[in-house]
């Protein structure tokens, strides 16, 4: 079948590592379930991997993409659960944590295999394209405001980075639960789209906002970690799930930690619980992912270089080639 894949790790020019071409299909395992993909989105994580974050050498080739929604074997239309082994469902019960093609073969390929514990209905209010866009990023970003910012509605977060997919996600599930929302980005353009999104304004990363926040969600890393502390009022939360631009801020802001007692909340992923009441949330009130681009799989490395170069705002999404 035909795939997108890891063959090589490069840590400097991580695209020298990406293949195109076939791959073998998947075999048949006990309790685990084989889809046909119609679409499935690229993370950070996909150039991350090439880098050989959480994939070894002796793992290659893998095929990349955790993200996927398609047709299972009986017709059903469904999404797809990206992390694996956190329940025990489908493989040992020791087995650790892990992001599907960490281990496992993944979703940029015209097939893909996971434990059936992970593979949940599609809404079908949502496209095929639209579900493909949600177990990473828009997944990750609702636990962030809904699990670990403890933001009520009324509450203000400022999203750091706007245009990422986890911070696109950020502003309009932040908007859709009535939260006063702030946005920063580098680029002019970003910052308009963040304010069309539903943010009550975008500002230059380090600007002074109108007021102190709530929460922060916090993508970037070193860059943003001085203005994000900077920007919450006394007993405000900032919840880290990335660091794009480092992981090593010059400033960790230690003093203002403590005197300000705020809350440094780390947050990965989701469960498969939340990414239910998300598939439900984004039926139920019209929220929609924010989509750059759709690009057919044999275009892969052309997403890839568009993730990679940072002008994207939003998901790019690979379908059938």
């Amino acid at each position: 079948m035909f795939a997108a894949y890891a063959a090589r790790i490069d840590r400097d020019q991580p695209l020298n590592g990406l293949e195109l071409g076939d791959r073998p299909a998947p075999g048949d395992r006990p309790g685990w379930t084989t889809i046909n993909v119609r679409a499935a989105s690229l993370n950070h994580h996909d150039l991350w991997s090439l880098r050989g974050v959480g994939l070894p050498e002796d793992r290659l080739p893998m095929i990349l993409g955790c993200d996927a929604a398609g047709v299972d074997a009986d017709g059903n239309e469904v999404v797809l659960h990206s992390v694996i082994g956190q329940s025990g469902h489908g493989v040992g019960p020791d087995e650790p944590r892990s992001i599907l093609t960490e281990r496992y073969q993944g979703t940029f390929a015209e097939q893909v295999a996971v434990p059936t514990w992970n593979v949940l209905p599609k809404p079908k209010e949502l496209s095929f394209e639209e579900a493909a866009c949600l177990p990473t990023a828009w997944l990750t970003a609702y636990r962030m405001i809904f699990t670990n910012a403890g933001v009520r509605p009324g509450d203000s977060l400022l999203v750091q980075g706007a245009g990422g997919g986890v911070a696109t996600a950020a502003i309009v599930l932040g908007k859709a639960a009535g939260l006063r929302v702030f946005a920063t980005s580098r680029d002019e353009a970003k910052r308009k789209r963040a304010v069309d999104l539903g943010a009550v304004d975008a500002f230059e990363p380090g600007a002074r906002l109108p007021q102190r926040v709530d929460a922060v969600i916090e993508t970037v890393g070193a860059a943003t970690w001085s203005h994000s502390v900077k920007s919450l009022r006394p007993g405000g939360t900032v919840v880290i799930s990335g660091a794009t631009s480092g992981d090593r801020p010059s400033h960790a802001e230690l003093t203002r930690i403590f005197f300000l007692e705020l809350k440094v909340v780390g947050s990965t992923m989701g469960t498969r619980d939340e990414l239910e009441d998300l598939l439900s949330f984004c039926a139920a009130t019209g929220v929609r992912p924010v989509i750059d681009e759709v690009l057919p799989l044999d275009r892969a490395r052309e997403g890839f270089e568009r993730m990679a170069s940072g002008g994207l705002f939003g998901k790019i999404v690979l379908t059938g080639s």
